[in-house]
């Protein structure tokens, strides 16, 4: 049989370097002449089968690290280069390989260097939030992608487009629906007389990956059938916005001032995302019940035909000047954490609240399923919180794949208890709330089961006579 020959010149180095020996030295304890060990490393030889046994039996080296290829490293530098500081500068897949191939040491520093570089970035951050919540205004900033510069623009502001709101509210009037009217009907008939536009609903099998595809040489708007009526119903609602609300969509663009063309394309979306919420549950009227049923989101989505995260996702929108409704916030989440879509009536609340401590019930949402969680929450400064959270079903997913499940959390300020239905749920005003941080890094409470990492405002408390309940203590 022909032997396999594997040329690992930099990896044979990167080991001798590592056990600091000289060519000679490795030559000789693997039987070979220096030279021909130097041509090894620099790949004008290749490695046999009997020199990787060799090298395995005389220095305990892994063949799996002389024989594998770079895939690894190479997938690590791919994440490296694949960050907006360096945009444009992404090399190609088999150059990926090549440095992590002819350079592995290099390779492995430079992804060190980036993951420092990350964690600087990511305390950086949480100082700006602590500052912020002194009073002290940063500029820290950085290269952000196109997608986290629409989000921090969207989570900063009030989560109200008054002119949206009003154009959205007056379409739907002129819609002239009646009690037990559908709405997805009409916004379908208003497309096809309008504009001849055809909405159908295609099999998973013709539309796998897409959640809606626009042909504009058919005029026909296809949608998945993974996807909910009540999410049908939005994506048509969206068309018909940027259609009929095109103008008051640009309008609230521009405002918002985003600096790429790549920002205003997802800028655009969330507009339209908006208005279609709009259409849907036009503000005068969603006000009025949701005054009437103390913000229940379940009793409001029955009421307008819309998902819980429809309604509750309206809630934080109530905020026209004159007839603004409780100045609700929310934010969505994975099973991982990942935080991914937040906004307030007033702006998302990141100094006051921050939304990343593990003891909120967002998170202990996903083991109970299709449940709504109540709770009363408190900051260390004493601000405190209702919390309402529950599950939320993704696209309809076939046999044999994973189910999409987030779950989001909506709140508002604790003093407006009183006006909302979940109140009912919480215990005694005698008993104790919730004892919460905006983040651990920002947290100094002590004792704290669930704390992940110390406060950046806290020395650790290395005392090895004495340990807390947190796996961070400090002083």
């Amino acid at each position: 049989m022909a032997e396999r020959k594997i040329f690992a010149g930099p990896r044979v180095r990167r080991i001798r370097n590592g056990l600091g020996l000289t060519q000679t030295a490795m030559a000789e304890a693997l039987e070979i002449s220096p030279s021909y060990l130097n041509l090894i490393e620099r790949n004008q030889r290749p490695l046999t089968v009997q020199l990787l046994l060799k090298l395995a039996s005389v220095y305990k080296v892994d063949l799996d690290e002389l024989q594998g290829e770079a895939g690894g490293t190479a997938s690590q530098l791919r994440e490296v280069f694949a960050d907006p500081l360096l945009s444009g500068e992404l090399p190609g897949d088999q150059e990926l390989i090549e440095v992590a191939e002819a350079a592995p040491n290099a390779a492995s520093g430079i992804i060190k260097l980036y993951r420092a570089y990350r964690e600087q970035a990511a305390r950086l951050s949480d100082l700006a939030d602590l500052l912020a919540r002194e009073g002290h205004q940063t500029s820290l900033s950085g290269a952000r992608l196109p997608i986290d510069e629409v989000r921090e623009v969207f989570e900063r502001r009030a989560n109200y487009f008054g002119r949206l709101d009003e154009a959205a509210e007056a379409f739907h009037s002129n819609l002239g629906l009646t009690a037990g009217d559908d709405l997805a009907v009409a916004l379908k008939s208003w497309l096809r007389n309008t504009h001849g536009i055809v909405v159908r609903a295609l099999p998973v099998q013709t539309m796998p990956s897409l959640r809606r595809r626009y042909d504009r040489h058919s005029m026909r708007l296809f949608l998945s059938e993974r996807l909910s009526a009540f999410d049908q119903l939005r994506e048509v609602a969206m068309e018909v916005a940027l259609l009929a609300l095109g103008e008051v969509v640009q309008a609230e663009l521009e405002a918002l001032e985003l600096s790429s063309g790549e920002a205003r394309r997802l800028g655009r979306f969330e507009l339209a995302r908006y208005g279609a919420h709009a259409l849907m549950m036009p503000y005068g009227t969603f006000l009025s019940a949701a005054i009437r049923a103390r913000y229940d989101i379940d009793i409001l989505r029955a009421r307008f035909n819309v998902s819980f995260e429809q309604a509750a996702n309206r809630l934080t929108m109530l905020q026209r000047p004159g007839a603004a409704g409780l100045p609700f916030f929310m934010m969505e989440v994975d099973n991982a954490g990942n935080r991914f879509r937040r906004s307030g009536a007033q702006g998302y609340p990141h100094s006051k609240f921050g939304g990343a401590c593990p003891k909120l019930n967002v998170h202990a949402a996903f083991a109970q399923p299709g449940q709504v969680l109540v709770e009363q929450v408190e900051m260390p400064d004493g601000a405190g919180f209702l919390t309402i959270s529950r599950t939320l079903e993704g696209p309809q997913a076939g046999f044999g794949e994973r189910i999409r499940r987030t779950a989001m959390l909506v709140a508002c300020d604790i003093a407006h208890r009183d006006d909302v239905a979940y109140a009912a749920a919480l215990p005694d005003r005698t008993v104790a709330p919730i004892g919460i941080g905006a983040a651990c890094r920002l947290c100094e409470r002590s004792g704290c089961l669930a704390r992940a990492e110390p406060p950046l405002t806290r020395p650790l408390g290395l005392d090895e006579m004495v340990t807390g309940l947190s796996a961070f203590d400090f002083q």
